[in-house]
């Protein structure tokens, strides 16, 4: 029998309490018992990040009514995974953090809402913390929504109170509630069961797709009208306009946390499906000789994109099974069919692959995913994407909102403004400084590093795409050289202590380097080919003095992200399942400066 169903969606910056909110749902309707925190965030990435990278469906029942729930990306970065789900929601809980208020990634999610005609239910969280000023906040998401043309029925959105955490919200911030109660009753109270559709005719629109080893691609969407049958024949309206015939294998719904296998699944249920081996996303699942396309999922545009490239270091090979441009195409081939913001095009120079996603931490998370798989590649310094409009170029622009102590501002502004940013906006709290800034995409990438070290750990920066502004000109870009090898062989712990004394040194003794790969950096503006494989020339010779235990300074190690922030446009990332190196385009010394003269002469 069809029950009545509600498909919600939990969006927020990230951080705001998603997952702990969903865990909370989960655990208080008793359709889970929740044993570890951020239950959904089931992969390793996520879990060693502390971030939702995937959108993911889980289930509870209430009264009576099936809710299908969702939990989203936070991030920027993957709003192209928010961008789909939207389709398959009723409503949206919108969280904010009562403290820090909405933040750049929360306009990107609440827009997607809004303009799918949406109403929200806001939800002020951690009401818990000293500082809160829940009050406030809603005052400024309530200016948010106007800035993002939210209707009049949209404006009038409820509003609740709670601790995530605790699984506590409440109708106002002084009830004594104990428990998700209030939520429960809001989501039955404001929005409207799916209606009946079972009587027309099948529509059904894919939004995401799974992988099984055992059954192959999977289809997930909602049941728009109809009923989908297992084994029945349907008619698939293709991305290209194409129309082809297919059998439906075996459908799934969802049921707490589990995937339940079904014989029947009705109009308004989030759906899993296999039997159809090229589905994609945005195709439409229609009834068999009853075509009936839903409107192509529109995705934005890539800002950001770098060049994936064969490994050709000596090293190359040694630890990594996927090595040839062959193999690192199939894959990324296979990232395409799921990750829809993602673009990749060939390079008829290098044989390489040039690769444009929505930012650096959309592009890095595949890089790792790839890493662990077994693949081994060279990647470029991430590269804005420039377009032309109605005759000018354009550059993307990120909103991004600072909060330092006050001792801090004041390098933080001149960094920024350096970076070409234009401040909006600043506020003193207490012993912080708030500034929002509107800064091209350009001036922000390998700045993260340098604002850690300038707040010595105490500030916090959240940033966000904003829009496409005409182009600023040459920015300043990394003020320090690098220590380059000069060949291969095992690091000595005697040229490393002469080094460091000059600069930061990226590797350890005994590590094994290369002619061309990047050791250090130079405390000067200026690249350096060093030796860091030069040991102390021993003799037979008795000495007047005796060597004296030495300790080297502690050496500089890179993330994947922070390597990506920190090269130059001649230099490049190594990335291997077991280690990850930075070295120069050009490995040999002579030629490399054959290329920078004819570089120069060009210019």
């Amino acid at each position: 029998m069809r029950k009545d169903i509600i498909n919600i969606a939990v969006v927020a910056h990230v951080d705001a309490g998603k997952s702990t909110l969903v865990d909370a749902l989960l655990s208080q309707s008793g359709s889970e018992k929740v044993d570890i925190e951020q239950i959904m965030d089931s992969n390793d990435l996520e879990r060693e990040r502390g971030i939702t990278i995937y959108s993911k469906n889980c289930s509870i029942e209430y009264k009576g009514i099936k809710i299908n729930i969702v939990d989203t990306p936070g991030h920027a970065d993957f709003s192209s995974e928010v961008e789909r789900i939207i389709k398959t929601v009723d409503t949206v809980v919108l969280l904010v953090d009562s403290s820090e208020g909405p933040m750049p990634q929360t306009r990107v999610v609440l827009k997607k809402a809004l303009a799918r005609g949406l109403k929200p239910i806001l939800l002020v969280n951690k009401i818990d913390k000293k500082d809160q000023r829940a009050e406030e906040v809603v005052d400024m998401t309530f200016d948010l929504f106007v800035e993002l043309g939210a209707t009049d029925e949209q404006l009038d959105f409820p509003i609740l109170y709670g601790v995530a955490k605790q699984g506590i919200i409440k109708e106002e911030i002084d009830d004594d509630s104990n428990s998700l109660e209030p939520l429960f009753n809001l989501l039955l109270d404001h929005v409207d069961v799916y209606p009946d559709y079972s009587n027309e005719d099948l529509q059904m629109q894919v939004s995401s797709l799974s992988y099984s080893e055992y059954l192959g691609r999977q289809g997930v969407g909602r049941v728009n009208k109809g009923i989908l049958k297992k084994g029945a024949f349907v008619t698939v309206c293709k991305r290209d306009k194409t129309v082809v015939k297919s059998k439906i294998g075996t459908i799934y719904i969802n049921e707490g946390l589990r995937k339940k296998e079904v014989d029947v699944a009705y109009c308004g249920d989030i759906v899993t499906f296999t039997g159809i081996s090229d589905i994609s996303i945005g195709d439409t699942v229609c009834k068999l000789d009853s075509p009936n396309p839903m409107d192509t999922i529109e995705i934005e545009e890539p800002t950001m994109a770098m060049n994936f490239l064969v490994n050709d270091s000596p090293f190359a090979g040694i630890s990594g099974k996927y090595v040839t441009s062959r193999e690192i195409m199939e894959r990324l081939d296979k990232e395409l069919e799921t990750n829809v913001g993602l673009r990749v095009e060939q390079l008829k120079e290098s044989g390489g692959l040039k690769v444009s996603g929505r930012g650096e931490l959309h592009l890095s998370i595949l890089i790792e995913r790839m890493r662990r798989e077994g693949y081994e590649l060279c990647v470029s310094k991430p590269e804005v994407l420039l377009r032309d409009i109605e005759g000018t170029l354009h550059e993307p622009f990120e909103k991004v909102i600072v909060s330092v102590p006050n001792q801090y501002s004041g390098t933080i502004i001149n960094q920024l403004n350096v970076r070409k940013g234009i401040m909006n906006f600043m506020d003193s709290d207490g012993s912080y400084t708030k500034l929002e800034y509107l800064v091209p995409t350009r001036g922000l990438i390998g700045y993260r590093s340098e604002f850690i070290n300038s707040t010595h750990g105490y500030g916090i920066m959240e940033k966000s795409f904003d829009s496409y502004n005409p182009y600023v000109g040459k920015i300043q870009s990394r003020i320090n050289g690098v220590f380059i090898a000069k060949e291969d062989g095992k690091a000595m712990t005697y040229s490393l202590l002469a080094l460091s004394e000059r600069g930061v040194m990226f590797v350890e003794p005994a590590t094994k380097v290369y002619t061309g790969m990047i050791v250090g950096m130079n405390s000067r503006d200026n690249d350096l080919v060093v030796n860091p494989c030069k040991n102390k020339v021993l003799s037979a010779m008795r000495t007047a003095g005796t060597d004296n235990y030495v300790k080297l300074k502690e050496t500089r190690k890179f993330t994947l992200e922070q390597a990506l922030e920190f090269i130059e446009q001649d230099e490049l990332v190594e990335i291997t399942p077991d280690d990850i190196r930075l070295r120069k385009k050009i490995l040999n010394e002579n030629e490399r400066r054959r290329a920078n003269k004819v570089a120069r002469s060009d210019a």
